[in-house]
């Protein structure tokens, strides 16, 4: 029973995040956000960037409830609405022209915060989805069931800054591999997971209308 527990938070967060933040899509961002800089520079930025990242889910992940309560947000309107914004970013994903503008204006920025981390990599979509999976732990009876599940969605957090920052250190090489063609075909297919996440996310937050009504 615990152990189903932790694998369904660990997997389950895991392939969520991974699918929302869409490590290969930040690779144009990255590689134009560190145009002429050395290699030590460029794998700095991606360490920062990564744990930057990191401890905006981690707080999105233990204080979500809390700010939910204070504004008097239900389990289901989060659901709903991060299920909406959720599916919005697979849908550009999925349809729209992929936008790699550039960033160069931002050098004189810690371009590790912004816009690395936030928004690139842990957005309002990525925000959403933990703040989400935080409103199902709060629904676990019993603190053993609570602590592994939070124990797992930590975990895939960490999976998830660790896959992120092995691809930014790769940016030129994964680039040069794949191709803009092979990781244009790669965001549509995450866009199209992203909007059957949603979806499960809305479905989900009318169930919790349903059984408060």
């Amino acid at each position: 029973m615990f152990e189903k527990t932790l694998l369904h938070f660990l997997l389950g967060g895991f392939i969520s995040l991974i699918t929302i933040t869409n490590p290969l899509s930040k690779i144009p961002l990255f590689i134009s956000l560190t145009a002429g800089s050395t290699s030590s520079l460029q794998k700095k930025i991606a360490r920062q960037a990564c744990l930057y990242a990191f401890f905006i889910m981690l707080v999105s992940l233990f204080a979500g409830t809390f700010i939910l309560d204070f504004f008097g947000i239900s389990y289901g309107a989060l659901r709903i609405a991060g299920g909406i914004t959720v599916a919005i970013v697979g849908y550009r994903m999925l349809f729209e022209t992929a936008n790699t503008q550039s960033a160069s204006e931002h050098h004189h920025r810690n371009v590790a915060f912004f816009p690395l981390a936030l928004p690139s990599i842990s957005g309002p979509g990525t925000i959403a989805v933990v703040i989400g999976i935080s409103t199902e732990i709060a629904e676990l009876k019993g603190i053993p069931a609570r602590s592994l599940a939070y124990s797992g969605t930590v975990l895939a957090l960490l999976m998830t800054c660790l896959v992120m920052w092995l691809t930014l250190r790769s940016a030129q090489y994964v680039l040069t591999m794949i191709g803009r063609e092979g990781m244009e075909a790669m965001t549509r297919m995450m866009g199209f997971l992203l909007i059957c996440v949603g979806v499960q996310f809305m479905g989900s937050g009318v169930r919790a209308f349903m059984a408060g009504a």
